[in-house]
């Protein structure tokens, strides 16, 4: 099927526009390269200054073009570039790619260029790249459209080019590309997106998500421009089967709003990126050279593996290494079955691990017939998903056809680590056992990718497809009006108990002795709360008194509240006091949603108090989140063992309180775009079996 974004990135004919016979400058370097590499398709010079490029026809002017041009390359100025792409359209060229800088990077009057040109590009629909933009590179088709000079210097793809190259920056481009090229990664399409004026880097990955000639996509993020997009794209690569691996750089002004709850300030940008990552299974990186290595691996996607490895070795110190590198990436290296453990014993002497890691020590060398035994049993195993075997040189040498035929006959990931100088390593490669050189880059790697494999197995990315409108779980509660917002604490409570989140208890009273008497009928102590949509941080103004053990003591706690409010806030209107129980022991936590300006309604949760404040100890989501959901984010928590009875506490009721966090995400979505923050806190966890308790909420409406 044909796609927009076809003539950009898989043009039949190209027009450089400001072309030059040097191979140095912008304008000709994409003639040089495309005439060195082959391009196939046609190349059309544009420059009243030559009548031949590159040995090439040069033609005058747009309009001296002959037609059914698919692309134009503008090596021009600013200011020249929306004339230029209108005459581009009056001769039916349907995209162009835009080398200027000077746009909205440049200042006032360079925003303004820019704006004329999405003004154009709105009105006629015409295909637009950049500006300030390197160009692209299709290797497969030897379309080149950048002007890189990496493409000169990096070693040569002969094979089939599989992986995708998509960055906002030119030179992460060329420098990941080199990397990549050097451990022999093949490319099939090099994208720099500039500025994204017209097309943003969602889009580009969607066209990826779809195209044949991408198995894996290398991307680099300064900040996203259409959040609701690229969960879309990235759910198509997810369901294909396509690992994204993505290099996240930078905290952006975005989220950077006044912060008015616990929520908002624990939510910052860059967690929501790792969060929206982990939930639609792309892959977060680091830095280039992880990322190249990433590719290299990822090529081995079809392979069987997941978070639980073993680990062979010729060295017990490298298998306690490995182990421990490991473990502490959030793999598991589980200690192996008693009967697997005997296969293993009957090849390695008594001085070797054999329960995990593997130690099958310099033995090896004397019965290498035992490998493809313990190799095979391994790759067979139900307890493990991968296997990482450590030899060096000549022992891997040793080794190989074992490997090789193990990876032949069995779909599980066998990866091989050599320090030395092994002269199998190509064979390895070739025959689905990949081979890492560094026992640090092979860390930051495998782990990764084998999280990758088991989310892949988990699809936690599916809850996303529909989160628009989705406002019910199945079985849930039925649809719930929202209260009129700005709205007070009572009736945020009432729409979340509503949508099944526990509350407590509560009076509302006007004075002191209705005050009082409710505290009697409700039992002691209480808590005091002013009840007012025009103050949404009660505390602030004074307006909470806790734990107030009779009546006179609430008499006088109500009318020095009152008196403090209205001295505080005196154009505040108050629509009376809520009087609750004063609940103790459980757990608090705080359960918060904001409206991510990138990635929309976004859940976060974490311990009352202290450990929040502190620590940060907190998980994030993007809505809509389950109960099953819930519990990982709640085990995700440093302090978990808090709700599940550390040193001798009662264990609190984590059923009940996942499934209020599911409760509150329907309620969440359920307002729609109404609301930009609505936040628990504290949600009061008691022990098990005695359910949760909201004890303060609050909904802020959407700012204008």
């Amino acid at each position: 099927m044909a796609h927009r974004l076809d003539p950009l990135l898989d043009p039949q004919s190209i027009a450089i526009i400001g072309a030059s016979d040097d191979a140095g400058r912008i304008g000709g370097m994409p003639i040089d390269l495309l005439t060195r590499f082959g391009y196939r398709g046609d190349i059309h010079p544009v420059n009243p200054k030559y009548e031949r490029v590159f040995g090439l026809r040069c033609h005058p002017s747009i309009e001296a073009l002959p037609d059914g041009i698919d692309l134009a390359v503008l090596a021009i100025g600013a200011e020249q570039v929306t004339p230029m792409l209108a005459r581009c359209h009056a001769r039916g060229i349907r995209a162009a790619i835009v080398y200027a800088a000077g746009f909205a990077e440049a200042g006032e009057s360079g925003a303004a260029l820019q704006g004329e040109m999405e003004a154009f590009v709105r009105t006629t629909g015409m295909v637009v790249a950049g500006p300030n933009c390197m160009g692209f590179a299709n290797l497969n088709t030897h379309a080149y459209t950048a002007f890189a000079s990496v493409f000169r210097t990096a070693p040569p793809q002969h094979e089939r080019g599989t992986v995708s190259l998509l960055t906002q920056s030119g030179n992460v481009c060329a420098a990941v590309f080199a990397i990549a090229r050097e451990l022999g990664v093949p490319f099939s399409q090099f994208i720099n997106t500039g500025n994204e004026a017209c097309l943003d880097f969602a889009e580009y990955l969607q066209f990826l998500a779809q195209d044949p000639d991408t198995d894996v996509v290398l991307g680099y993020i300064e900040e996203l421009r259409d959040g609701a997009r690229f969960i879309d794209a990235a759910i198509a690569c997810a369901e294909a089967d396509k690992p994204v691996i993505v290099f996240k750089a930078g905290e952006t002004d975005k989220g950077r709003e006044a912060v008015r709850s616990h929520t908002s300030a624990l939510a910052g940008n860059q967690q929501i990126y790792r969060a929206a990552f982990a939930q639609l299974n792309v892959i977060e990186c680091q830095d280039f050279a992880q990322m190249a290595h990433l590719a290299e691996l990822a090529r081995y996607r079809g392979r069987s593996a997941g978070r639980r490895v073993a680990i062979v070795s010729i060295s017990g110190a490298v298998g306690a290494i490995l182990a421990d590198k490991c473990i502490g990436a959030g793999l598991e290296v589980p200690t192996l079955p008693e009967a697997l453990q005997q296969t293993l014993r009957a090849g390695i002497p008594d001085y070797g691990m054999v329960s995990n890691p593997v130690d099958v020590t310099g033995n090896v060398v004397n019965d290498p017939g035992f490998v493809r035994t313990a190799l095979a049993a391994l790759a067979t195993s139900d307890a493990i998903d991968a296997v990482i075997v450590y030899a060096p040189g000549y022992l891997l040498d040793r080794m190989a056809d074992d490997l090789i035929d193990t990876a032949a006959a069995h779909p599980r990931l066998l990866l091989a680590i050599d320090t030395g100088r092994a002269t199998r390593r190509d064979d390895l490669r070739a025959q689905g056992v990949p081979v890492m050189t560094d026992i640090g880059m092979a860390m930051q790697t495998l782990p990764p990718l084998l999280q990758w494999h088991e989310r892949r197995k988990q699809r936690p990315w599916r809850a996303l497809r529909h989160r628009q409108g989705r406002a019910v779980r199945e079985g849930g509660t039925p649809p719930v009006a929202p209260p009129a917002l700005p709205c007070d604490e009572l009736a945020a409570r009432r729409y979340l108990a509503a949508h099944g989140v526990g509350d407590i208890a509560g009076q509302v009273v006007r004075h002191a002795d209705e005050a009082a008497a409710a505290a009697v009928a409700l039992g002691f102590p209480v808590v005091l709360k002013v009840l007012s949509a025009d103050l949404p941080h009660k505390t602030e103004v004074g307006g909470v008194r806790l734990n107030l053990g009779d009546a006179d003591a609430v008499r006088r706690a109500c009318d020095e509240m009152l008196a403090g409010v209205r001295q505080h806030a005196p154009q505040a209107r108050i629509d009376g006091v809520l009087v609750q129980p004063m609940l103790s022991g459980g757990v608090e936590l705080i359960v918060g949603a904001v409206r991510d300006p990138v990635f929309g309604p976004t859940l976060t949760v974490g311990f009352g108090g202290v450990l929040t404040e502190l620590y940060r100890d907190v998980s994030h989501r993007l809505l809509p989140v389950d109960r099953r959901t819930a519990e990982q984010m709640l085990r995700e928590l440093r302090a978990f063992p808090l709700l599940d009875g550390f040193r001798g506490r009662p264990l609190c009721d984590v059923p009940a309180a996942c499934a209020a966090i599911a409760a509150f995400s329907d309620a969440v979505l359920a307002l729609g775009e109404a609301a930009d923050e609505v936040e628990i806190n504290p949600l009061l966890v008691r022990e098990r079996g005695q359910g949760v308790a909201m004890l303060d909420a609050l909904i802020v409406p959407k700012r204008e």
